[in-house]
């Protein structure tokens, strides 16, 4: 299973078995200004969350587009993963 970007409701999504990780955004111009991570309940504490940054991190370089990250809980894992220090705009 891997992220995917769903354009229609701006967000990137991790299908689950039972549920739905996202990670929702609103565009600046070229930019995606990433607000906000939800991770469903019973897959807390699972790493869900870091493969789903990764994943959003990976598909943002692949388009050549850039994030601002306004959501704290990905700027924390940025924080920790440098090597995507590339992808990140402001």
């Amino acid at each position: 299973m891997d992220v995917v970007e769903n354009r229609e409701q701006n967000r990137f999504e991790l299908a689950l078995d039972g549920g739905t990780a996202l990670v929702a955004y609103r565009r600046d111009g070229e930019r995606l200004v990433l607000i906000h991570t939800e991770v469903p309940e019973q897959f807390a504490g699972q790493g869900v969350g870091s493969r789903l940054a990764k994943g959003v991190f990976e598909l943002l370089r692949a388009s050549g587009r850039k994030a601002v990250v306004r959501c704290e809980f990905l700027k924390g894992w940025i924080a920790k993963h440098p090597e995507y220090d590339d992808v990140v705009d402001g």
